[in-house]
């Protein structure tokens, strides 16, 4: 109710308003800044442009301009980067690409490991540590010893840590 009270104060003599609006006087615009217009050229313009200047014709010849594609260069770059990684070696260990989501990879650069290799090293370590020691899997894997030992100490796979409830009548998994 209150909006169609509020609708017919809006539009109370709505079309006189509108003319007395429209009836007003315009604002003039400002009026612009008189600009003088350039002179034409004259004749000694016309003829210098039309002359051939010795000295500058001079130092054009003198310019060289050599120019690469810059799309070749960034090619070359990148073939340069890949010249640096050619060292590359066989994957060690056969399982099914779809298992662990590879794709078809034959060989992988130096240093890295396929996520295959990697649960291979680090569950072999942890169930053999003495015959898989770090320096063995490093010699294997073809990586830095460092990083192998690094890996070793703060990555252990499928290790299941059972924390007793804190009430003794909670249903309890029995460790086998």
């Amino acid at each position: 109710m209150g909006a169609r009270v509020a609708r017919l104060f809006r539009n109370f003599n709505l079309e006189n308003r509108v003319f007395r609006e429209l009836s007003k006087e315009k604002p003039t615009s400002a009026p612009r800044h008189a600009v003088p217009a350039p002179p034409p050229p004259g004749p000694d313009v016309a003829e210098s442009v039309r002359q051939k200047n010795e000295p500058l014709h001079e130092l054009l010849r003198s310019v060289y301009v050599d120019s690469t594609d810059p799309v070749a260069a960034a090619q070359a770059l990148k073939e340069a980067s890949e010249g640096l990684q050619t060292e590359k070696r066989l994957i060690r260990v056969n399982i099914p690409a779809y298992a662990y989501g590879l794709a078809d990879v034959t060989d992988v650069p130096k240093g890295k490991l396929t996520i295959a290799e990697a649960l291979k090293a680090l569950g072999s370590h942890q169930h053999q540590p003495q015959t898989w020691t770090a320096e063995k899997i490093a010699q294997e894997f073809s990586l830095d010893l460092k990083d192998t030992k690094a890996a070793l100490e703060f990555f252990v796979p499928f290790k299941v840590e059972i924390i007793p409830p804190k009430i003794q009548s909670a249903k309890q998994i029995k460790a086998s």
